[in-house]
């Protein structure tokens, strides 16, 4: 081990790096521990978030179309005696609809 104290990340903030000079080798422990615990957590929320956001755009349906959500479930109402898909969603308060086609294509 070198007598002369580490140089610190060029990216690492001078506040930063003054800061921790101040402390005792204890206090630095610590706060290495938890930098380690902290940088694994981050890491660990951005690889679960990216795979939702994988799994979302893998159960998209082919047939949905772009300004329909991915939550959006399909639902049959009848008109005038002919039954009908529409996609449906909720945002906030209100239920969206967007027409999909007949229940039947040959009517």
């Amino acid at each position: 081990m070198s007598y002369e104290p580490p140089t610190p990340p060029a990216d690492l903030p001078t506040e930063m790096v003054t800061t921790l000079n101040e402390f005792t080798p204890e206090r630095l422990r610590d706060v290495a521990t938890y930098a380690e615990e902290l940088a694994e957590h981050k890491e660990r929320e951005a690889r679960l978030e990216e795979e939702a956001d994988q799994d979302e755009v893998e159960k998209r349906p082919d047939d949905l179309p772009d300004n329909v959500p991915a939550k959006a479930t399909i639902t049959i109402k009848e008109i005038n005696d002919n039954r009908y898909y529409y996609w449906q969603w909720r945002e906030g308060d209100k239920i969206k609809s967007k027409y999909k086609g007949p229940v039947n294509p040959d009517e």
